[in-house]
């Protein structure tokens, strides 16, 4: 990894080159190891979210202990992602209102300070499930904030054609945070019940020292839109526009009408193979490691996504993604075995991250900085509207025709978004990241510089 002062050297080389003629083309921007600011981003976030899946599965871990009822314990991740779900479309305007520095560092301490309260509580023998739910609200709250605010940040760090490369490594971090962090939650757990929250909160001080080293503006400046105007746009006003420009945008419309449908085919899928396992008479351990082995997919995916991502055609990649995985969910309906489903369903999410990146990075290149906040968390609430229906569908649909009509009930649900895909022209209209958003190409071409931003 290069070191800052290589990176300074360097910028400062760039930016004496460009003064010597107004004529000379503009530098090539540093790949993203060599961006400072993003690496301090990626890291922190890769401890958060490292800490938080450590703590996802300690909550439930600590109130079994606490009071052996499966239902509280249930309660507990059901609030966590309620109140993340509840904060989601406000907390995007407010992104859009405030100082996006500030609050990127106020979710980490707040963050930060709640799992620490929790920690001193089981210390001393005062933990109850009225205080753990407490904590779980303030994580998933926090969560609902700092994560447009987080979207928003990386339009100023990244130059507009890295952004679908950074999503992909950001799509790796988030794939190897989900595979490290239960294990990790568990072994802590076994040490000491407090021992997975204290590392839930040194988690949080890292990602927010991460943060306030970043130096460059998260912002664009408008003199005519000042950051804190006496007279602010309401917030249920703020909201309704940020709703409006997703559905007037003809690539985030056809992303709304995407969206739910593959994620809760793929919520349906994985749901329906847990049954038919349980079915087949397939252990409980080796359930889980069968979903392991497909997440594994994800992970492998996401490494590929940086090398993948330049080579596809976004166009392709969404219609032939959508028709690949179809097919390759149908045919899973029809194989033998436990191990060769998950191959097939591994093989399914593989090009998943490659996608995703694609997808966030034009999300965020056609998004307004001003909007970026309300877009962020309209279509990450609105992609996830159909996902809770999906089990209960599943269920019903193993009951009726068995887990090979579950298989083709969702591969179905796939077919029809890769129609949708193929027939969209907001998907098949799609230009070049260097025409949808030039007003980002002018960050600079090395690490950070100037003084802190909003």
């Amino acid at each position: 990894m290069t070191s800052d002062t290589t990176d300074d050297a360097e910028r400062t080389e760039q930016g004496a080159g460009a003064g010597r003629t107004a004529a000379a083309p503009a530098d090539p921007p540093l790949p993203l190891h060599r961006n400072r600011d993003f690496r301090r981003l990626w890291v922190g976030q890769a401890c958060s979210e490292l800490g938080s899946g450590a703590a996802g599965l300690a909550y439930p871990l600590l109130v079994l202990a606490l009071t052996g009822s499966p239902v509280q314990a249930g309660l507990v991740g059901t609030v966590r992602m309620a109140a993340g779900t509840l904060f989601g479309l406000p907390a995007g305007a407010l992104v859009d209102r405030w100082n996006r520095r500030r609050v990127l560092i106020g979710c980490e301490a707040l963050r930060a300070c709640a799992a620490v309260g929790l920690v001193a509580a089981i210390i001393g023998s005062r933990a109850s499930l009225p205080l753990i739910l407490v904590v779980a609200v303030v994580e998933g709250g926090a969560g609902a904030l700092f994560g447009p605010a987080q979207t928003a940040a990386v339009r100023h760090i990244v130059p507009a054609g890295q952004l679908p490369t950074a999503a992909a490594r950001n799509e790796a971090r988030g794939y190897a945070a989900e595979l490290a962090g239960p294990p990790l939650g568990g072994a802590l757990f076994a040490v000491a019940r407090w021992a997975p929250f204290l590392a839930d909160a040194i988690s949080y001080v890292v990602s927010l020292i991460a943060v306030w080293l970043i130096r460059r503006p998260l912002r664009d400046e408008h003199p005519d839109q000042p950051e804190h105007p006496d007279r602010p746009e309401p917030l249920g006003r703020a909201v309704w526009s940020g709703l409006r420009f997703v559905v007037g945008e003809p690539f985030l419309r056809a992303v709304l009408v995407l969206a739910p449908l593959a994620n809760a085919a793929f919520s349906g899928v994985l749901f329906v193979l847990v049954v038919v396992l349980l079915q087949r008479g397939t252990p409980p351990a080796a359930v889980g490691a069968v979903q392991s082995a497909i997440m594994v997919g994800g992970l492998l995916g996401a490494l590929a996504a940086p090398w993948l991502q330049p080579r596809i055609r976004v166009q392709a990649l969404i219609v032939g993604f959508l028709w690949v995985v179809a097919g390759l969910v149908a045919a899973a309906a029809f194989v033998p075995g436990s191990y060769p489903v998950a191959a097939l369903l591994a093989l399914a999410i593989l090009p998943a991250p490659t996608l995703n990146a694609a997808l966030v990075g034009y999300q965020i290149a056609v998004t307004p900085d001003r909007m970026q906040g309300r877009v962020d968390s309209a279509i990450g609430l609105l992609a996830q509207c159909l996902q809770p229906l999906a089990p209960l569908l599943g269920g019903l649909v193993v009951a009726w025709w068995g887990g090979r009509g579950g298989f083709l009930v969702f591969a179905g649900i796939l077919a029809v978004a890769a129609v949708v895909a193929s027939l969209s022209n907001g998907i098949r209209n799609l230009r070049p990241l260097s025409e949808v958003a030039p007003e980002v190409d002018h960050l600079p071409t090395g690490g950070a510089s100037g003084p802190p931003g909003s």
